[in-house]
C-alpha cells in the first residue's frame, strides 16, 4: 500500500521535472525519473493519505483541467487587469481585506484555493478561519464587501476544481 500513495507524487515530481528543465533529453528524463522516485517515494507516504483517491483518473483528469484553466485563463486574465489598473493614469483600485466563505472539507482543497487566490494578482489570501470556513482575502479592487460577492468573484473559480480533486 505504500508504494501506491508514492505513485501519484512520483508522476507529478517528473511531469514538473521535464517542464522546468525544458528539455527531454535521455539525461534529463534518466535524471527526472530518478530524482522523482527519491523525492515522491519519501514524500507520498508522507503527504497522501487516500492512495485511491490519488490514483483516480477521474480526480487526475479535473487536475489537469483545472491546472490549464488557471495558467492560462484565470492567470492571464488576473495579470491582464493588474497591468491595466497599473497603466490607467488614475490608477483605479478600492483595495481591502474581505472574508470570503468556502465550502470544501479536504485540507488539500482549502489549500489548493488559498494558494491559488495568493498566486493569483491582484488577491492575497492573508488568514484562515477553518472553524467558521471563512479565507481573509486582500483584494485590489473590491466591488462589494458582501459573503455573496467575495465568494462569486474570488473563490468560485477555484473551489468546483478543488472539490472535484480534492473531496
Amino acid at each position: 500500500m505504500k508504494a501506491a500513495r508514492c505513485i501519484a507524487p512520483i508522476i507529478m515530481l517528473f511531469i514538473i521535472y521535464i517542464m522546468f528543465s525544458g528539455s527531454i533529453s535521455p539525461y534529463d528524463l534518466t535524471l527526472g525519473l530518478i530524482v522523482s522516485i527519491i523525492v515522491g517515494g519519501i514524500m507520498g507516504s508522507i503527504l497522501v493519505t487516500n492512495a485511491a483517491k490519488s490514483l483516480n483518473p477521474i480526480r487526475l483528469l479535473w487536475l489537469i483541467a483545472y491546472a490549464f484553466k488557471y495558467f492560462f485563463v484565470d492567470e492571464i486574465r488576473a495579470h491582464t487587469d493588474v497591468i491595466k489598473r497599473i497603466l490607467h493614469p488614475k490608477l483605479p483600485i478600492n483595495p481591502g481585506i474581505v472574508r470570503v466563505p468556502y465550502h470544501v472539507e479536504s485540507e488539500y482543497a482549502i489549500v489548493t484555493i488559498a494558494n491559488s487566490i495568493t498566486n493569483t494578482p491582484g488577491t492575497v489570501t492573508v488568514d484562515l478561519d477553518t472553524k467558521r470556513k471563512y479565507l481573509y482575502v486582500h483584494w485590489i479592487n473590491v466591488k462589494a464587501p458582501d459573503e455573496k460577492t467575495t465568494y462569486k468573484n474570488i473563490v468560485k473559480p477555484f473551489e468546483k476544481y478543488a472539490k472535484k480533486i480534492f473531496d
